[in-house]
């Protein structure tokens, strides 16, 4: 667990009582080509998943934080110094000024009591001994919290302020991140993922009123807690390159502009750092999708108000594709990004010649540790033969304004199911590569993660 430490933290835990729900996650699927079928999500809005005991706030395992002091070069957030809601022994406050504006760096990261009882479940299940110690580890890594639902803002503040007590235990700043994925018409190239929420239905408003200005007040109650927020994950890239397939309508293309610019504009607040899902390279790795995204993210930030809160964008998320790689196996389709380093490299410089050169990136490696391990860039669900891959840590390196690499996608929540007669599911999930015994977006899927620890590189 390199540049990370382990601190026990059972107020944070009891402070954070789950409700049972799972946390949805999206699958980016790829471009096929440069302007063909963009990707397509997995993310689930919640749900019990069977073998899923929730979170009852009665586990006390270590967790892990980012105490790497190094920083970015640029940032939105502005000195804050207290000690915020909550008993605190530590004199002066916290001061939680991100090193260089990087807010991933100079504190520890959340570890979600959530997860952790998810991988008690399987640790619970497991015999071999040594396996169960690298769960073990996998217990102190800390993965973002979906709020997939509207339902699942009901979780939030209880999220937080475990994040917060740990926070005044420890003296140094402490970093939750979370995921808002809950659009109308969501994840409109998929299946699986399809949200609650309908544009015709007044889901735009219900976005709001009862999602977003929730998150948001819950938020601005805390400003003395530095919080990651990643923005929607699927929805703007699908504008880029599946306008005119399946959902994604000219009535989506504006609900996605309008709700994400309110979004941006209504989480902005100096403790609240965003990054925008920006897909991945087998994606918008293209010249002709690279410009079409970056273009739109520009359209859709500058309606916002041009936030200070925008920190840049977020890459890979609960995809497979590796950090840099010399082949694989599908056909790279003259895709010049032959990896996440690449894609970051070349697509900060598409934003640049939009006017957003000042942003920064963070990469989801939970999940990309191997390569080689399916026939197509575009397969997404629940790919066989994945690993976890780098852990969490800011400033990694390796590419042009990275501020971490980071688990979004919480390793073993599945990206949906493989039973065709379920009403959710998606012709990926039924692919060559993807995992048969697969149950719903979202719910914990036991032999999926026993593969993903025992592939993991680094390992466990």
């Amino acid at each position: 667990m390199s540049k990370w430490f382990a601190v026990l933290f059972a107020a944070s835990i009891a402070a954070c009582s789950g409700a049972g729900e799972n946390p949805g996650d999206e699958g980016g699927g790829g471009a096929s080509g440069p302007g063909g079928p963009g990707g397509t999500g997995a993310g689930d809005p919640g749900g019990t998943g069977a073998g899923d005991p929730g979170s009852s706030g009665a586990v006390t395992p270590a967790g892990s934080g980012g105490g790497n002091p190094a920083g970015g070069t640029t940032g939105a957030g502005t000195p804050t110094t207290s000690t915020g809601t909550g008993s605190s022994t530590c004199t002066g406050g916290v001061d939680i000024t991100p090193p260089g504006g990087n807010p991933l760096a100079g504190g520890t990261l959340y570890v979600d009591p959530e997860y952790i009882a998810k991988v008690q479940s399987s640790i619970d299940k497991t015999t071999d001994a040594a396996l169960i110690e690298k769960m073990k580890k996998v217990q102190e890594i800390p993965t973002a919290f979906w709020l997939d639902r509207i339902a699942a803002v009901d979780r939030l503040e209880g999220y937080l302020d475990g994040a917060l007590a740990l926070q005044n235990q420890l003296c140094t700043p402490v970093v939750p991140m979370i995921v808002v994925y809950d659009l109308p018409n969501r994840d409109c190239f998929a299946e699986a993922s399809n949200g609650e929420l309908r544009v015709e239905n007044g889901g735009e408003a219900r976005y709001r009123a009862e999602f977003i200005d929730r998150i948001a007040a819950i938020l601005a109650a805390r400003p003395t807690l530095r919080t990651v927020a990643i923005i929607e994950p699927d929805s703007l890239p699908n504008l880029a390159t599946n306008l005119g397939q399946k959902d994604c309508t000219p009535e989506t293309d504006r609900a996605y502009r309008e709700n994400v610019a309110y979004a941006l504009k209504k989480l902005d607040m100096p403790h609240v750092y965003q990054y925008i899902d920006a897909a991945h390279s087998g994606w918008l790795g293209w010249e002709d999708n690279q410009k079409k995204g970056a273009k739109i993210f520009q359209e859709v930030i500058t309606a916002a108000g041009n936030p200070k809160g925008v920190r840049g964008f977020a890459t890979n998320v609960s995809n497979y594709t590796q950090l840099r790689y010399s082949s694989e196996s599908y056909d790279q389709q003259n895709n010049p990004c032959f990896g996440e380093y690449d894609y970051v490299e070349q697509f900060g410089a598409a934003l640049a010649a939009e006017g957003l050169g000042d942003k920064t990136f963070v990469i989801d490696t939970s999940r990309n540790g191997r390569g080689n391990i399916r026939a197509d860039w575009g397969y997404w669900c629940n790919n066989i033969g994945a690993g976890m891959g780098e852990r969490p840590r800011a400033n990694p390196g390796g590419a042009p304004r990275l501020d971490a690499f980071v688990w979004i996608k919480p390793p073993g929540d599945s990206d949906g199911t493989a039973d065709k007669s379920a009403e959710r599911y998606d012709l990926f999930c039924g692919y060559e590569n993807a995992d048969q015994g697969a149950p719903e977006a979202g719910h914990w899927f036991h032999d999926y993660f026993v593969e993903c620890v025992k592939n993991a590189n680094p390992p466990l």
